[in-house]
């Protein structure tokens, strides 16, 4: 069933797999996916289940959700974990619209911990989700055996990313899902393209009223709530320094990390690899065999 059929409404949320896998070149059999949920002292957290004995787990970036990875997880050909961050997907909303990397690290740990099976993870995070890896590194350093971050530092700075902060802080009404999509290559999250179709479709929904609007809290957000905004990460930076897992860091050539700030990574975690992708922001949407091939790379060593 392609896009344009089930726009009205999704009832099997796997029903896009082969599209996806076709987009990637991905041969044989597709892989047994099912969704998964933990409750936590934090909230409900939601999680999609790739395979059995999950050995990588991804962390999405903010106003995303799990099924981002989906075209980085079939190339990459191993069980996996792809967790819906709160307030994300379908994990629960906080009542305190906080979503920092330290405050839902618990929660995401506590997923992690219930359905990896006891294996220790390599984490791979995208954006918010790369900082929150390392939360999760800091707060449970036994359940990481690796991180790998996509296109995120502690040391990114507001301006760095005001793309996708204003984004963010922008409409949160639509027409349609073809203006979402417009405004996120506009944003340079990503190109335009089926993955990003797919993309608006798990990330939105339609409105009695026709209007479309975002799953996410960020779309939603309490009344007086303030614009999500970037509080400061450099905290991070210890759990880096200090780790003794090997770290990766996969900077996008056209995301939002400029050479200073890798520069900065270098120095300050001098052991960990940096490799770069010609890509967007959103790398696993962009580039996502290549992505796969890093982690695999990754996980090899």
């Amino acid at each position: 069933m392609g896009l344009a059929g089930i726009l009205g409404g999704m009832t099997n949320e796997f029903a896009l797999l082969a599209e996806t896998a076709r987009d990637v070149c991905y041969t044989g059999l597709l892989p047994r996916v099912r969704r998964a949920e933990v409750a936590t002292l934090d909230g409900r957290v939601s999680a999609l289940v790739w395979g059995d004995g999950p050995e990588v787990t991804f962390l999405h970036g903010a106003a995303l959700n799990a099924h981002t990875w989906d075209s980085t997880i079939l190339p990459l050909r191993r069980p996996a974990l792809a967790i819906d961050l709160p307030g994300h997907g379908d994990s629960e909303w906080r009542a305190d619209f906080h979503y920092a990397p330290r405050t839902i690290a618990p929660a995401v740990a506590a997923a992690v911990e219930t359905l990896a099976a006891d294996r220790p993870q390599v984490l791979v995070g995208q954006s918010l989700g790369g900082l929150l890896a390392v939360a999760v590194a800091g707060l449970r350093p036994d359940l990481v055996a690796g991180l790998v971050l996509v296109d995120v530092s502690p040391g990114l700075r507001p301006e760095d990313a005001q793309q996708v902060r204003s984004f963010l802080s922008g409409p949160l009404v639509f027409e349609s899902r073809a203006q979402v999509a417009e405004l996120a290559v506009a944003a340079g999250i990503a190109g335009p393209g089926p993955a990003l179709d797919r993309g608006v479709l798990f990330n939105t929904r339609v409105r009695a009223d026709g209007k479309v609007i975002f799953k996410h809290h960020f779309g939603s957000p309490p009344a007086g709530a303030a614009a999500p905004g970037r509080p400061r990460y450099a905290d991070l930076w210890a759990v880096l320094e200090a780790a003794t897992v090997p770290v990766l860091l996969i900077r996008a050539t056209h995301g939002y990390l400029p050479p200073d700030v890798v520069a900065e990574f270098a120095a300050r975690v001098p052991k960990a690899r940096i490799e770069e992708v010609d890509s967007r922001h959103n790398v696993q949407e962009h580039r996502p065999v290549e992505l796969a091939g890093l982690i695999a790379a990754f996980m090899a060593r």
